[in-house]
């Protein structure tokens, strides 16, 4: 079966939320929309405090190409456009909604019957998903339409359907396959039209066979989808190991996918494209999971942008007795929440609550030289090395040992038998370099 060839790890799938319907979060009494929660330039508000919004209606404008449009996920009073904390502890711009009923506008299509022609043009699907405000919900939240917008004398011959959801815990994507299927097939043939690409491959891992015989059935009526179970492999979503593992196509040292002629797009930014140009609906609520060995109630809820993270634990039980962290996303990737007064926001996957003996972190020992980390990382890396030039203050050197393509994914730190926090100073290099290259450009 496939998977890809450089690295990875086998951590426990812990998918207590399998299988567990989409529940409908509750409305909020009051949301919090950061006016930037994706990767890019913040949108820039187009209201005002007292002013009467709907759902669906535009209340930040994307400033720049790569940024994107925030909308109103609740009807109300703009209360205050003032900061507030992100789930990475960073203070955000945000308009602060109080919510009165639920009046949506009247151009969304909020019928439950599935559009399945498209009649648009390639540049008129573009527009739509950039109006939108659609970007990616694997985690990255890169804008969806600067992917479909491949640069002059670059052209995509496959589209790559990233439904691997390889995160241990997480369940959300699965959950949507299940109950959105045939949206998700027909938002494929829509980028594919975007795109102009005759073929589209779904990479889904072998852990969610029943989400891999849905969509196989599914696309025997659709021209050009295929599906390719996948060995279960972290960290299989991201998009240079899913490449790989599809098409056996290597992507350059910092470059992207469309050089070796894919886009790659997340399942659930799929079905968001299909809401955006069949249902004119934009970017205004996205499917998370709560989970937890411990967790009372673990399932997946579909939750307006904005609403706080406490709300929605709430619903889902509480915070359970002997929790000792509670992380935004899942284990591997995710973020440690300072608390959950925090907005639930594009790239928000998922709420992990970690039990006490399991948040502690164990003694750090001397580093062994087992090259364990070496051998675990999908991008070729030795993060051992990078760690000790981090913590020596040696940007020149990790630039030319390629900390930039890192991916986060802590594989190094999970095999780590002296329990070095090897992805943290690698972080931290990481973004100390990023910033160098960028005053130097």
């Amino acid at each position: 079966m496939k998977t890809f060839r450089i690295g990875g790890i086998h951590p426990k799938d812990n998918k207590f939320s399998a299988g567990k319907k989409i529940q409908i979060a509750e409305l909020p009494k009051q949301v919090a929309i950061p006016l930037s929660h994706y990767i890019g330039t913040p949108s820039e508000a187009v209201v005002k405090k007292g002013d009467l919004v709907k759902v669906g209606q535009l209340i930040g404008k994307a400033n720049g190409f790569i940024s994107a449009n925030v909308h109103s996920s609740v009807s109300g009073k703009v209360a205050k456009i003032d900061v507030q904390l992100d789930a990475t502890g960073y203070k955000r711009t945000a308009v602060f909604i109080d919510v009165e009923g639920d009046e949506w506008l009247e151009t969304i299509d909020r019928s439950p019957k599935i559009k399945r022609e498209c009649l648009l043009s390639k540049d008129e699907i573009i527009n739509k998903i950039k109006d939108a405000g659609i970007v990616g919900l694997g985690g990255a939240t890169f804008p969806a339409h600067v992917k479909l917008s491949p640069p002059p004398g670059k052209k995509a011959d496959l589209l790559i359907i990233n439904a691997s959801e390889c995160e241990p815990y997480l369940t959300c994507d699965h959950q949507l396959m299940l109950e959105k299927g045939e949206e998700i097939m027909v938002g494929i043939s829509i980028l594919m039209k975007a795109l102009e690409v005759n073929k589209a491959v779904i990479g889904i891992e072998n852990n969610k066979k029943d989400a891999i015989a849905h969509l196989s059935e599914l696309a025997k009526t659709f021209q050009g989808i295929e599906i390719v179970p996948l060995q279960s492999r972290y960290p299989q979503g991201g998009e240079k190991q899913l490449i790989d593992a599809l098409i056996r196509r290597q992507v350059p040292s910092g470059r992207l996918p469309i050089e070796v002629g894919t886009v790659v797009q997340n399942v659930g930014t799929t079905y968001a494209a299909y809401n955006a140009v069949q249902k004119n609906k934009p970017m205004i609520e996205r499917v998370m999971t709560v989970t937890g060995k411990n967790a009372p109630n673990p399932g997946n809820y579909l939750v307006r942008l904005g609403t706080y993270l406490s709300a929605v634990v709430e619903q889902a039980g509480g915070i359970p007795e002997g929790t000792g962290k509670i992380v935004g996303g899942g284990p591997m990737m995710g973020r440690s929440l300072m608390n959950l007064n925090v907005p639930m926001a594009k790239g928000s996957s998922g709420v992990l609550f970690i039990r006490e003996e399991e948040a502690v972190r164990k003694p750090i020992k001397n580093c062994i030289r087992c090259t364990k980390c070496v051998s675990v990382c999908p991008m070729g890396l030795e993060p051992f090395l990078l760690m000790n030039q981090s913590e020596r203050n040696m940007w020149t050197e990790m630039e030319a040992n390629r900390t930039m393509d890192c991916i986060e994914c802590g594989s190094c730190s999970y095999t780590c038998p002296s329990n070095r926090p090897l992805l943290d100073y690698i972080r931290y290099g990481k973004s100390t370099v990023g910033s160098i290259i960028r005053n130097r450009k």
